[in-house]
């Protein structure tokens, strides 16, 4: 079956063409971080007009790489939710609009599967079950999954997730948007233990996290190193960084590790956007030699929000499901705990 699969929850318009015989064929994705620098965040009205320009014209250009006609889709998969829900509304209905002059069925995908999913895209996909770390945006979550649809939530963000603490306390010491990725570039040249934060919730004998408190601790930080001016010098502010970055990494490789042992499981799955940070990355796979498990990453293309993802997760339920529908609901707020596994 080859489906055709289009993301747009938020600020990236993506599109891809998955095979279920013959693999991932071709992925194309557009990001709006150019567009949205200048406001500092994501404008939702921006961010919806943008989709509706870049969805046929990125279709195309998947199609031509393929070497496919839209006559050759067979299914479509868009994402559903979570997300801005003007957002949403543009791939849905866009989605539903070509399953509709194709007579083709099309399937609503949740955003955070697709996460979840990624990393089975890859040429060495983990088998089930396995512990998924999902940090993607808004959340921060330890999942048990044992088949498609079938997720446990083991911990859940409280608060601010590590995505959101990430983005908050860049802007907090003025670095640019996105903020994300700029703290993790900066935490590079910072000074290893010069500062030391605090560990959210490291000890709390659950597998919960909150990181609002972090960037609390990291404001208290700045203040106390700005000079008359009420400027951080730019190796204070890389050596911030660097605290605050080894604070996220530990808090969230320990509660991974802390799943494994929970649920006796030896796989663990790490999917998102946060997932592409390279110390978190080297944390967990040096955790995973120490303490003899296995762990999946997707590539970089994939840790972001892209079309692939949604293309896979929603072949995987229509080669199940076979859903057809003229209706194209969407869900700002779903919860991934609540998704059905497919018939």
């Amino acid at each position: 079956m080859l489906v055709l699969g289009i993301e747009s929850s938020c600020d990236e318009t993506g599109v891809a063409l998955y095979h279920t015989e013959r693999g991932l064929l071709a992925h194309a994705l557009h990001s709006q971080v150019a567009m949205h620098a200048e406001y500092g965040g994501v404008v939702p009205e921006l961010a919806s007009r943008d989709h509706i320009r870049r969805v046929l014209p990125l279709t195309r250009q998947v199609l031509k790489e393929a070497g496919c006609t839209l006559q050759d889709i067979e299914g479509i998969a868009y994402t559903e939710g979570p997300g801005l829900a003007g957002a949403l509304l543009v791939g849905a209905s866009i989605a539903a609009a070509l399953a509709f002059a194709l007579k083709v069925p099309t399937v609503g995908v949740h955003h955070l599967e697709g996460h979840l999913l990624a990393p089975l895209l890859e040429d060495n996909p983990p088998a089930f079950p396995f512990v998924a770390l999902l940090v993607s945006g808004g959340h921060s979550q330890l999942m048990e999954v044992t088949g498609i649809g079938q997720y446990t939530t083991l911990g859940d963000t409280l608060d601010d997730a590590a995505g959101e603490a990430f983005d908050k306390t860049a802007k907090l010491l003025g670095l640019g948007y996105p903020g994300g990725p700029a703290l993790s570039k900066l935490a590079l040249r910072g000074t290893p233990g010069r500062f030391k934060l605090p560990r959210p919730m490291l000890n709390s004998g659950d597998l919960n996290f909150s990181f609002s408190g972090l960037k609390t601790a990291v404001l208290t930080l700045a203040n106390q190193h700005r000079n008359d001016a009420q400027e951080l010098d730019e190796q204070t502010r890389a050596d911030i960084c660097l605290a605050f970055q080894d604070a996220i990494v530990e808090v969230l490789s320990k509660k991974a590790v802390a799943a494994l042992r929970q649920t006796g499981l030896s796989r663990l799955v790490v999917a998102g956007g946060v997932g592409a940070n390279k110390q978190l990355r080297e944390g967990l796979s040096h955790a995973a030699a120490k303490k003899r498990f296995e762990v999946f990453y997707p590539k970089l293309e994939f840790c972001t929000d892209n079309g692939a993802m949604i293309a896979f997760a929603g072949a995987m339920r229509l080669r199940r499901e076979g859903r057809r529908t003229m209706n194209f609901p969407i869900k700002p707020r779903w919860d991934l705990a609540q998704l059905d596994a497919p018939d």
